[in-house]
């Protein structure tokens, strides 16, 4: 339950902690504490007063200090060098034996401080310091004999080093109060009057204060008048007997062994029942982003399942598809051979028409051979009857001189026949003579065709052998692309047996085409023949080329 109404009978509230004040005025505030709350409010007006008296005690306190200090050091040095010799140590070490005893209380005690400041302490600094302070004494106290045989003279000694280490214990105690302040862990003392007119309830609060780190003795105060204050409400509430109250109601009871205030105690259940709010609201958020991310993980997975299958369905369509082009190719490169096989067998076919042409030429040839030397026998022939003709047309000539000289004395019937028969012997030598000219021309024509037809075999026969050589060649041709093609499927089915990656069978693929192409030699490999067969671009056709030289060069044979 929540209680709206709490009398306020304890003294008001005051602030936790206040302001700290100079170093200075430290002691006079542990001093001031008595008397209550207010009682450390009244000081403030007289603080421009107190700062220019303070001021003075501190320059006061400092150079009397310090001319203590030096006093006191001053003496202890003097009276423990000269002891010193007698105690045994030598000329040299005499007079650093006090210096050694009084600066280690200051350096013990400097460590402490500095270590105090690091939040490092560790008080075995000041036990020694105590330790040494004590042997500083001691020394001093007996150098002139024993204490007991003349007191005031020992006193008298020992007096200045414990002046001078009550100086430095108080510089200690002010750097301490100072460091405190700054770091917020200053703790207010008890007073002393109250240890002496309550001490178990005085104990009782310094319990509570060192166990829950309450600092301000004001603020200690306040809590036991308000927890007073709040129980004698509650007593009135229930009319004295406090077993009615409930368990919320005797919260502050119950907590305050345990550092909580009154407010503090009222407030817990209503602050447990938010966290417990937020931790449900914090716990159904995680089951929800849980949930969340459950179903992400889900879908993703999911995603990334059909992903996958998309996947290798690609990867089982490009397979595939890479076998279905390797066995078209293996079956062109079949076709390929059956063809060459084919045209094998008609170059054959050709080389032997072409031989039988050549031949029948080599026949033709001699029988025009034959015709010529039959037209050239005719033309001789002809060259004679045209000889014959032409003394024929001379002896008729004589006989027709020899007429016209008979002509005189024969009659001139007998004159005019043998004029006709005259004329008709030269028309019979001129008819004759134009039969030898035709028969010579036609000797030379034959001749002449007898060459072209000559001419003709020889080319023919030219022909024919380079159609022979032809066929050769295209039959070698064919043996090397069939068996290519041989290598290229016996290649294929070890690609596909090894199951390379795309890209490792396009390398061996170059790599084959160099091996037939190229004559081993990468570089003469041209990219516009890997662009073509494997339809990629010029810089993939470069890098495919270069991976080739790089398998050839390692031993890459495809029959192998």
């Amino acid at each position: 339950m929540t209680i709206t109404e709490v009398p306020q009978n304890a003294a008001p509230d005051t602030l936790v902690s206040r302001p700290p004040n100079p170093v200075s005025d430290a002691p006079e505030k542990a001093s001031g504490a008595a008397g209550g709350v207010s009682g450390t409010q009244k000081r403030k007006t007289i603080k421009p007063k107190r700062d220019r008296l303070m001021t003075a005690l501190s320059f006061t306190a400092a150079i009397g200090g310090t001319l203590v200090g030096i006093i006191g050091f001053a003496m202890s040095y003097s009276t423990l060098a000269k002891v010193a010799l007698s105690w045994g140590f030598s000329e040299r070490l005499a007079p650093w034996f006090p210096v050694g005893v009084d600066a280690s209380i200051i350096a013990f005690l400097a460590l402490d401080l500095y270590l105090i400041r690091k939040d490092t302490p560790w008080p075995l600094l000041r036990l020694a310091a105590h330790a040494m302070t004590g042997a500083t004494i001691w020394f001093n106290a007996s150098s002139q004999g024993h204490i007991a045989a003349d007191p005031v003279k020992a006193a008298s000694h020992g007096v200045m080093p414990l002046l001078f280490v009550i100086g430095v214990e108080a510089a200690r105690r002010l750097f301490i109060k100072r460091a405190q302040l700054e770091a917020g862990t200053h703790t207010d003392r008890i007073p002393l009057h109250r240890w002496i007119l309550s001490p178990l309830a005085t104990g009782r609060i310094y319990r509570r204060m060192r166990l829950w780190g309450v600092n301000s003795y004001p603020e200690m105060i306040r809590r036991d008048q308000e927890l007073i204050a709040y129980k004698q409400w509650l007593k009135r509430k229930h009319n004295g007997d406090l077993s009615q109250a409930t368990e919320d109601e005797r919260l502050p009871m119950t907590m305050a062994p345990y550092g909580y205030t009154v407010s503090e105690a009222l407030a817990l259940p209503e602050q447990q029942e938010r966290e417990a709010e937020k931790r449900a609201e914090e716990a159904e958020r995680r089951r929800l982003d849980a949930e969340t991310r459950r179903e992400i993980a889900q879908k993703k997975a999911e995603a990334d399942r059909l992903e996958a299958d998309g996947d290798l369905e690609a990867v089982r369509a490009r397979v595939e598809g890479q076998k279905a082009e390797a066995r078209a190719r293996a079956k062109a490169q079949a076709s390929a051979a059956e063809r060459a096989a084919e045209l094998e067998e008609q170059a054959l076919e050709t080389a032997l028409m072409a031989e039988a042409r050549a031949r029948q030429a080599e026949a033709e040839r001699k029988e025009s051979e034959e015709r010529e030397a039959k037209a050239a026998a005719d033309v001789r022939a002809a060259e004679l009857e045209r000889q014959a003709a032409q003394k024929r047309k001379e002896a008729a000539e004589a006989e027709r001189v020899a007429a016209a000289e008979d002509w005189a004395i024969e009659t001139a019937e007998i004159a005019e026949a043998r004029k006709r028969a005259a004329e008709a012997d030269r028309v019979t030598a001129e008819t004759e003579e134009a039969a030898a000219e035709a028969r010579r021309r036609a000797a030379e024509a034959d001749r002449l065709a007898a060459e072209e037809a000559e001419r003709k075999a020889v080319a023919d026969a030219n022909t024919q052998e380079a159609r022979r050589r032809e066929s050769e060649i295209e039959f070698a041709a064919a043996e090397r692309r069939l068996a290519a093609a041989e290598i290229e499927r016996r290649a294929v089915e070890m690609e596909d047996v090894a199951k390379l990656s795309p890209r490792e069978r396009a390398v061996r693929k170059v790599a084959r085409m160099v091996l037939v192409t190229a004559a081993g030699i990468a570089h003469q490999l041209p990219l516009a023949d890997i662009q073509r067969e494997l339809v990629v671009s010029p810089g993939t056709a470069s890098e495919y080329r270069q991976e080739a030289a790089e398998l050839l060069a390692g031993g890459y044979r495809p029959e192998q």
